[in-house]
C-alpha cells in the first residue's frame, strides 16, 4: 500500500469557510485598564453579586412573612400560599448556596492572592485614614481655640 504522491495541488478542506490565523479580538477597554481599575471593576462585580443574592434573601423573607397572615382562607387559597412559600424558600436556599459559593471563592482569592499587595493597600488606606483623622483634629482644635477666644473676650 503505497502512499499517494505529494503534489502542490490544493485540496478542499473539511471547513471551506474557516478563516485561518484569525486572532480573537479583545475588548480594548480591558486592555487599556491599569491594575487598580481592573481590581476596582472586579470588586464592583463581586459587590453586585452579593447585593443580588442578599436582595433575593430579603425579598423572599418579606414574601414568606406576608404569606403567613392569619385569616379566613379557603383550601384553595391555603394551598396557593403554601406553594408560593415553598417556591420562595427554594429561591432563598439557592441564594444562600450562592452566597456560600461566593464566600468560598473570596476565601480562596484571599489565600492565593499577593499578600504584599494586600498589605500595601491596607497600609495606604491606614495612612489615608490617619491623615484624615489628623486634619479633623486640627480643625477641631482651631474651632475650639476660636470658641475659647470668643468666651475669653466676652468675659473680660
Amino acid at each position: 500500500m503505497a502512499e499517494p504522491p505529494q503534489t502542490d495541488v490544493s485540496r478542499p478542506s473539511a471547513l471551506p469557510t474557516a478563516k485561518l490565523l484569525q486572532r480573537p479580538t479583545f475588548n480594548q477597554a480591558l486592555v487599556d485598564q491599569n491594575s487598580d481599575e481592573y481590581l476596582d471593576a472586579i470588586e464592583e462585580e463581586w459587590n453586585k453579586k452579593l447585593d443580588t443574592e442578599v436582595e433575593v434573601l430579603v425579598d423572599g423573607m418579606v414574601d414568606i412573612v406576608s404569606l403567613a397572615s392569619i385569616g379566613d382562607k379557603d383550601k384553595f387559597r391555603i394551598a396557593q400560599e403554601s406553594f408560593q412559600a415553598e417556591s420562595r424558600a427554594e429561591s432563598m436556599v439557592r441564594a444562600a448556596n450562592s452566597l456560600l459559593s461566593i464566600t468560598h471563592s473570596l476565601k480562596l482569592l484571599l489565600l492565593l492572592s499577593d499578600e504584599a499587595q494586600i498589605a500595601h493597600r491596607r497600609d495606604a488606606e491606614l495612612k489615608h485614614v490617619q491623615q484624615e483623622k489628623n486634619e479633623a483634629r486640627q480643625k477641631v482644635a482651631e474651632l475650639l481655640d476660636g470658641l475659647m477666644n470668643l468666651r475669653g473676650g466676652s468675659s473680660q
